[in-house]
């Protein structure tokens, strides 16, 4: 399999870009992807927006849940990772630090232009559990309903107890307990202002936006007067009059709830686009396949509302999915939703794992361990760290570059060998033919020398990696293997990469 990507050059701040997505997601112009720091400390985001992300181009990160967590210690003093999606308080103290090194993250963030969304968890509270004590200290009583950190009590949950098992009656999905999580009932008064709280001190802390988990399990209606109260953003932290938060919201494709009861009050995830493109890349569709890319064909939600990606933390675990653990496939389906103009990209920087309920790395006191970058700018200690990957962050660069530019120049060989244009901005070619790729194709850009951006990069006036000549007719050919280590390469225009003119 092989991709090629190069870039044209425009400006960033152009005509050329329309600023409705930025103003949407609260990102600087120039900024569209956001990136899923998994597990992060507080602190380790600030520093790595400021060394690596903020340089780098990247819009948004999105951080792991703030709200005090039930300690879930498994057999063998396992700390899984979903610990994190049971809630004991709204108190921001968690694994990944205090109130104040959360402000110190979207203070530091926030200035190299990298905006901070939360995931949070309101649906629900923990699972009944012995010795109940959370990341803040709080102590709870789940068999009688009464989370005194808050605080809840009985009243405020749905009653009569019921487990979700029939996803196509919307009722039980929306007030029935999630894998035996006591369900908040979001109805009652005081819960939607308790949560309105703990949401409104985020954004008062300096966030940009939110992702809300377990969303389908909750009433629209409800969630929209949570919203509506929501504070405007912090214009301390650089955000402009007015701002609302960018939310965007958790509603997996199954049974009878889906993203048309949610897309009016924010953007929605479309997880069609991870398994798609699992089947794809990995040979079980055609690459064809992809020119039906963000429609109805593959039942795709419209590109406003869609926020994709090719895995997150939990299809990570569940399914068939790529990940880390296919790099090659993996680093190709990432360039494939960088390049293509559908959706709201995120990407996911992990752990490595080998077992399910593994969390991120930690100490024997269970604190954990901060990324070890190395020299070659590669995580350390247990951290996979794709955003890093030179492949991941040289696309990013290109998906700025490309923003809201139309697909042009679609070419197929008929089977597994595609290319499309952005316009007179950016080309890619895609190669899964596991045979080699030699054709002429039209790319629509102005005539130069374009360093594959994949392969190598610029230095001085030379490509480290391969070139791509393209002619006077906006011609190139282009050859790639499709087998090995070469199955992408990437090229931009701009003052860095289209370095020569007939």
């Amino acid at each position: 399999m092989a991709l090629l990507v190069w870039i044209c050059s425009c400006s960033l701040f152009g005509a050329a870009l329309s600023c409705e997505a930025y103003i949407k997601t609260n990102q600087w112009p120039g900024r569209s992807v956001i990136v899923q720091m998994f597990e992060w400390k507080w602190l380790d985001i600030a520093d790595e927006c400021e060394r690596f992300l903020g340089p780098k181009g990247f819009g948004a990160v999105q951080t792991s849940p703030a709200s005090e967590n039930l300690i879930l210690n498994l057999d063998g003093g396992i700390r899984p990772w979903y610990e994190r999606y049971q809630v004991m308080s709204y108190n921001l103290v968690t694994r990944s630090g205090d109130e104040t090194d959360f402000l110190n993250m979207t203070t530091r963030c926030n200035k190299v232009g990298v905006r901070i969304y939360v995931d949070v968890v309101f649906n629900h509270m923990t699972i009944p559990h012995n010795n109940s004590l959370g990341t803040g200290g709080s102590t709870a009583d789940p068999d009688t309903y009464s989370y005194p950190g808050v605080p809840y009590t009985k009243e405020h949950f749905n009653f009569p107890v019921c487990e979700v098992t029939d996803y196509t009656n919307a009722t039980e999905v929306r007030v029935c307990q999630l894998g035996g999580l006591q369900d908040l009932n979001q109805t009652n008064p005081y819960v939607r202002q308790k949560i309105t709280e703990y949401l409104n001190k985020l954004i008062d802390l300096g966030a940009a936006g939110i992702r809300v988990d377990a969303a389908k399990h909750m009433w629209p209606e409800d969630l929209n007067e949570i919203y509506k109260r929501l504070n405007n953003l912090n214009m301390n932290h650089g955000f402009r009059r007015n701002s609302r938060p960018y939310i965007y919201q958790e509603v997996a494709k199954d049974g009878v709830v889906t993203y048309n009861e949610y897309k009016n009050m924010g953007d929605v995830t479309e997880f069609t686009a991870g398994a798609e493109l699992a089947l794809i890349f990995s040979g079980r569709k055609p690459l064809k396949t992809l020119e039906s890319w963000g429609t109805t064909v593959l039942d795709m939600m419209p590109s406003d509302n869609a926020v994709i990606f090719v895995d997150n933390h939990d299809t990570q675990r569940n399914g068939f999915i790529l990940t880390y653990k296919n790099e090659t496939l993996y680093k190709a389906a990432i360039a494939f939703l960088l390049a293509h103009p559908y959706g709201q990209p995120r990407m996911t920087s992990s752990f490595s794992f080998d077992y399910f309920d593994q969390g991120p790395p930690a100490d024997n006191e269970e604190n954990i361990v901060s990324p070890f970058i190395n020299e070659d700018g590669s995580c350390d200690e247990g951290w996979v760290c794709e955003h890093r990957w030179p492949s991941v962050y040289r696309m990013v660069r290109f998906r700025n570059e490309v923003h809201n530019a139309a697909l042009t120049n679609w070419w197929t060989n008929g089977n597994n060998q595609i290319a499309f244009g952005l316009r007179r901005k950016g080309f890619i070619v895609f190669n899964t033919e596991k045979s080699e790729l030699n054709e002429e194709v039209q790319t629509g850009l102005p005539a130069g020398v374009y360093c594959d951006i994949i392969s190598g990069q610029k230095e001085g006036s030379v490509c480290t990696g391969k070139n791509v000549t393209v002619s006077s007719t906006g011609a190139a050919v282009i050859t790639l293997s499709g087998t090995g280590e070469e199955l992408h390469l990437a090229i931009h225009v701009g003052d860095e990469s289209f370095f020569s003119q007939y």
